[in-house]
């Protein structure tokens, strides 16, 4: 299977502090990988590097190509989109802007298909189409966030933390849209916390710790691992 992100050698620091530290890892085309570890492990700076916004050092390719020196809208145009930690709500915006946003690289006819779309599929940010993006829910600005990355139909999409401070009822609702995306054929690559949520929806992951990865495998044998179950699973199957 091709691959949509191939990661070598991957290196960032923050001046003195190296917080990665040479990792490799891959998400093939049409796959969902997640990567697990422990806060500071090093999941937020690579993703951020990943999508150009962080100076690294290494090698990066997308759909088989190099990254080095693009910039983050250059690498929308080629169709990987990040959903940022903590959301990246424009909050002074509405939710219509704020979706439009995520469409702004786009040059082609079908923005417009692709925006009553978003509205069909999350019928709450239609109601809320003209409210300001800074006055929604937890919940309701994390659909957005995914919603304005789809605008910009991605090919490889980068989620980070997205379940963090939600309700485990709108975590439910979060996921289940994270499935859907991923039968879609999207490539996803998940940094998340509730690893347990992320290894049974992903097909494969990785596990970071202190800036490398540690080990990684197929979900099923990483929920299974005796090393994975107690740093992360509560030490249960």
């Amino acid at each position: 299977m091709a691959a949509a992100l191939r990661v070598s050698e991957l290196c960032v620091s923050y001046g003195a502090i190296e917080a990665v530290k040479g990792i490799e890892l891959e998400v093939r085309a049409g796959e969902l990988v997640a990567l697990i570890g422990a806060n500071g492990a090093g999941k937020t700076s690579s993703l951020k590097a990943i999508a150009g916004l962080l100076p690294w050092s290494g090698s990066i390719e997308l759909f088989g190509d190099p990254l080095r020196g693009a910039r983050a809208h250059q690498l929308l145009e080629r169709g990987l989109a990040l959903v940022p930690e903590g959301r990246g709500m424009f909050a002074r915006m509405t939710v219509s802007e704020n979706l439009m946003m995520g469409a702004f690289t786009r040059r082609d006819a079908q923005v417009g298909d692709d925006l009553e779309q978003m509205y069909q599929r999350f019928p709450r940010l239609k109601e809320r189409s003209r409210q300001l993006a800074g006055t929604l829910s937890g919940g309701e600005q994390q659909i957005l966030a995914m919603a304005r990355a789809l605008m910009s139909r991605p090919r490889l999409l980068l989620l980070d933390e997205p379940s963090m401070g939600l309700a485990p009822i709108l975590v439910e609702q979060i996921f289940s849209v994270i499935r859907e995306v991923s039968e879609r054929g999207i490539s996803i690559l998940l940094v998340e916390q509730n690893a347990r949520l992320a290894l049974e929806i992903a097909h494969r992951g990785y596990v970071m710790e202190s800036g490398q990865v540690s080990f990684s495998g197929p979900s099923p044998d990483l929920l299974h691992d005796a090393r994975v179950r107690e740093a992360y699973l509560g030490g249960a199957l």
